[in-house]
């Protein structure tokens, strides 16, 4: 059988091959080039691989996925590594730009290549999911990495992630008490006591219509008004420290949490409520077997935007007065030292703690709400 008549290599690897092509070709018409180094020749090499590897259109096997995703790693190794040698730093060439898109289309390949598959359910599927998004992240952080160091872009106006990492890591304890001043002290009650201040107020709205209908607009109104408004009157009530930053909090996280549950609890089918009647349940039992459980998908959504929220509001509150520790009070005192590194050292505590604070919340919602007809369809899809 003629194998040409049972693979064909995929668009992605015809340009990466292109563009390792021109790349090599620009640089051999240099006088200094990066490819003479072993760093120049490694990652070369490996995106060359990877691009190989993954490049055929056909079933492709769990080694093979391996062997690229190997390729790949060590080509954004060799790629950052190669971003800090004397040839190429802050003085980069146009063979050197052709390496970056050929690593690109390289990981781009690579990622389609996993994303196309279905693993069995388990831990390992758990895990696997992470991996596609996880590898576009680092492929994102090294990107930044390349065009700092190769462009030669001053620390102030935007610092490598090599320099946010070392200053991350020599300030653990700083960044440390700033999570716990700022998440724990503030975020996270300020969370809690807002969404149940809201479901509360909407569970009483609820049995009362002119309170909804008089609510809903407020609530409306109030979510127009901007933090920076809010914050300082807040600071003037509780004070400096963590007590007025949960307040600005629960302000921020009561409105979203009583518009959706609302949203939410007005949302069951008239055929459901009727069948309810028929058979002599209590508004309790209604509530609880029928119109909270279709509610739940409207709280979820309110809770996941109201962990982006109250992050948000907690940071800017502590602009307008704080101990002398917190996120808000780390960034704005740093940028005014002009110590970025820190200041993005802060972004990316922040960052993560909403990303993690977030997902947690999307894996209780799944838990949660098994049987909402879009994890029922999204689960049929996936067989």
């Amino acid at each position: 059988m003629n194998i040409f008549s049972s693979t064909r290599i995929s668009n992605t690897s015809l340009a990466g091959a292109l563009f390792i092509v021109l790349g090599l070709f620009g640089e051999l018409s240099s006088a200094a080039t990066w490819i003479d180094t072993p760093i120049g020749l490694v990652g070369l090499g490996c995106v060359a691989g990877a691009l190989s590897v993954s490049g055929l259109t056909t079933k492709c096997s769990s080694t093979n996925r391996a062997i690229s995703l190997a390729f790949v790693l060590v080509a954004l190794w060799a790629a950052v590594n190669l971003a800090h040698t004397e040839t190429v730093m802050g003085q980069v060439s146009g063979g050197y730009w052709c390496f970056v898109i050929a690593l690109a289309l390289a990981i781009w390949a690579t990622m389609s290549r996993f994303a196309a598959i279905t693993p069995t359910p388990g831990v390992g599927a758990f895990l696997y999911q992470f991996l596609v998004p996880g590898l576009f992240g680092v492929w994102l952080i090294v990107l930044w990495e390349l065009i700092t160091v190769g462009l030669g872009i001053p620390r102030v106006l935007l610092p490598p992630p090599s320099l946010v990492g070392e200053a991350i890591a020599s300030s653990l304890g700083v960044l440390a008490a700033d999570f716990r001043q700022t998440i724990i002290r503030a975020v996270l009650p300020g969370f809690v006591m807002g969404n149940l201040a809201g479901f509360a107020i909407a569970l009483w709205a609820d049995r009362v219509p002119f309170l909804r209908r008089g609510l809903l607009p407020v609530g409306n109104l109030v979510s127009a008004i901007p933090i920076v408004g809010i914050a300082p009157i807040m600071v003037m009530w509780f004070g400096f420290d963590w007590q007025s930053k949960a307040a600005v909090v629960v302000i921020m996280t009561f409105f979203p949490m009583l518009v959706n549950t609302v949203a939410g609890l007005g949302g069951s089918s008239a055929i459901e409520l009727d069948l309810m009647r028929s058979i002599g349940a209590s508004h309790w039992q209604t509530f609880t077997r029928v119109r909270l459980p279709n509610a739940l998908p409207f709280i979820f959504n309110a809770l996941k935007i109201n962990s982006a929220l109250a992050l948000i509001g907690a940071i800017v509150a502590e602009f307008f007065g704080t101990p002398i520790v917190g996120i808000g009070f780390r960034i704005s005192t740093e940028a005014g030292r002009m110590n970025m590194e820190m200041v993005w050292a802060s972004i990316a505590l922040s960052a993560v703690s909403g990303s993690l604070f977030y997902g947690l919340l999307a894996v209780v919602e799944r838990r949660a709400t098994f049987w909402h007809p879009s994890f029922r369809q999204l689960s049929a899809k996936r067989l």
